[in-house]
């Protein structure tokens, strides 16, 4: 009844644009400092690896992910220097707009998991909340947005074509 509500109610449409516009202009001006203010992620990197998540029998908890941050984050970091920022930026940017809502979304989602796993508590997990919550709500998160026009011409364009290609297969 709640997902109801979120996917279809105006009311519900409404609320989810001020949760939307908080956590864009937050992913906003993230990327925005980075992307002026210079951005090396290897001090971060090399402390989440120093320093990883332990449970209370002072074991790994996310070892894979420390295995991956060794392995390919760390080695790669000039990737990382430029897609965090641009992705943080962006993120902003759709949540803002209420374009792509539903994608924007997911991506800063697997941002805010990321960081998580690293180590870095902070707001994240009210960030991953309210990021769910807009998430579940779908479509009618970006009602108020660019995805009233975008998402209608992205179906009725891109998928008219795919499903052009099915009929002539």
């Amino acid at each position: 009844m709640l997902v109801k509500w979120l996917r279809e109610n105006t009311i519900a449409a409404g609320l989810l644009t001020v949760i939307r516009l908080y956590l864009g202009y937050s992913w906003l001006t993230a990327g925005f400092h980075k992307l002026t203010g210079g951005f090396d992620a290897s001090g971060y990197l090399a402390n989440a690896v120093a320093n990883p998540v332990k449970g209370p029998d002072g074991g790994l908890v996310y070892g894979w992910y420390v295995s991956f941050l060794k392995g390919f984050a760390l080695p790669n970091v000039d990737i990382f220097n430029t897609i965090v920022p641009l992705g943080e930026f962006l993120v902003g940017l759709g949540l803002i707009l209420g374009c792509l809502t539903t994608a924007a979304m997911f991506f800063g989602l697997v941002m805010n998991f990321s960081f998580f796993l690293a180590g870095t508590v902070s707001h994240i997990p009210t960030d991953l909340f309210l990021g769910a919550i807009i998430l579940f709500a779908g479509f009618n998160a970006g009602q108020f947005g660019l995805d009233r026009w975008v998402i209608p011409y992205i179906r009725k364009t891109v998928f008219k074509n795919i499903k052009a290609v099915e009929n002539n297969a």
